[in-house]
């Protein structure tokens, strides 16, 4: 196979789109926008689709979804505004995604400028992370007059929008054109700049008037068996050094096994297979009928080939060969692989900024925190870790610090 890591599946043109859109039933009381976390109204902008106004559409977009392209590609839309679309009762649900992607792509060869930053009101907000969360949240609170500066400790913006989500899934420049976007609103980028070593939280508790943690699950978990093993990765690691690479790395095994049953572990997978990996295993803990990946994860890496075993735990390790025992029933199974790469989950690490979590996330349900000046938002806080959901949160933590600076005296 050869390396197909770069390659985007192609979308809708206007005639396809068209078509797509004319299969909406225009429903009154639409269940697909009650059923979208970022209320991003798929109605709405399917409806302007219909009738050919995709400015309308786009506007709709980006009144509620700062990161609109990047939804359009990555939001498991068959949870969510497909899952609850009528026309699934009839045959299949609309495209949402498809049809939001051909808006979205349109704004931007068109150079739509949509967003406006609000009159300023002498506020200034300080955010820690540039991910989802920490994008909306900025772009929220632009819109309505506050200063934003945005801390990230890497060399580049969008957390695991660009250190995560492969290339063919997620175009770097699609997360470039996001974050421009942003930036030209505003927006004040730190990059290489990390909590508790470069500047303090104190420091920017003196300095701003709110400060926001939209700190991602940046950190791998990992099983003590794989501790030290020379022939093992986590998913978080590879997923990151082939984004960076653009998939030109050097060592793409013969062989390989991922252990995980999850998105995370269906998108290195396929990385795998695209990257040229003749043999790709995915051993996972769930079984079939409770795998936590969405369907259209799952169908993308058996279409890439590769081979899926559920029900499987690993129970040993020796070099480069693991031991597996089936959850259920009196199996086992030894796979060895050239590459071995751990996809069982991460983590949020908070050491350095002064709150306290149980299992990645704070403990109390909201975005304050006992500092009122300190509020969090994406994977730190409740919810789901989807894009959209990070959308969500970025907007309701942004609502609530103008709620608790400006109160009512918001014209």
């Amino acid at each position: 196979m050869t390396n197909n890591y770069t390659h985007e599946k192609s979308g809708y043109t206007m005639t396809t789109v068209a078509e797509e859109a004319a299969r909406c039933l225009l429903c009154h009381d639409a269940p697909c926008s009650k059923a979208c976390p970022a209320n991003t109204d798929p109605a709405k902008f399917i409806r302007s689709v219909r009738f050919r106004n995709i400015k309308g559409a786009a506007d709709t977009i980006r009144t509620n979804n700062a990161l609109g392209a990047i939804c359009a590609r990555v939001c498991p839309t068959e949870k969510y505004c497909e899952l609850a679309c009528s026309r699934s009762g009839i045959d299949t649900p609309i495209d949402i995604g498809g049809i939001q992607r051909y808006v979205t792509d349109f704004e931007q060869q068109a150079k739509m400028d949509i967003l406006e930053k609000g009159p300023a009101n002498g506020l200034k907000i300080a955010i820690v992370g540039s991910g989802p969360a920490g994008l909306q949240s900025a772009t929220t609170l632009l819109e309505k007059g506050y200063a934003v500066d945005i801390f990230e400790k890497n060399t580049k913006p969008g957390g695991y929008l660009t250190y995560g989500i492969p290339e063919y899934r997620l175009p770097q420049d699609i997360v470039d054109y996001e974050i421009k976007r942003i930036t030209n609103l505003g927006a004040n980028l730190h990059l290489n700049t990390a909590i508790g070593e470069d500047i303090t939280m104190d420091q920017l508790k003196a300095d701003y008037d709110s400060v926001i943690l939209a700190v991602g699950a940046s950190e791998a978990k990992m099983l003590p068996m794989f501790d030290g093993n020379a022939y093992t990765e986590s998913a978080v690691d590879f997923l990151a050094r082939v984004k960076d690479a653009q998939g030109q790395i050097s060592d793409v095994p013969e062989n390989a096994v991922v252990i995980g049953g999850g998105d995370v572990a269906m998108d290195v997978a396929t990385t795998l297979k695209r990257l040229g990996t003749k043999n790709v295993t995915d051993m996972a803990y769930e079984e079939f009928d409770e795998f936590r990946a969405s369907k259209k994860e799952l169908a993308g890496t058996r279409e890439a080939g590769v081979t899926l075993v559920d029900g499987y735990v690993p129970t040993a390790i020796d070099g480069n060969e693991v031991t597996f025992k089936h959850r259920n029933i009196d199996a086992e199974m030894t796979i060895k692989a050239d590459k071995i790469i751990l996809a069982i989950g991460q983590q949020v690490n908070t050491d350095k900024l002064g709150i306290t979590t149980e299992h990645g996330e704070v403990s109390f349900i909201g975005y304050r925190t006992d500092d009122p000046k300190v509020y969090v938002t994406g994977d730190i806080a409740h919810g789901d870790k989807t894009v959209v959901w990070a959308v969500r949160k970025g907007k309701e933590v942004a609502e609530e610090i103008d709620n608790a600076l400006m109160g009512g005296n918001r014209k």
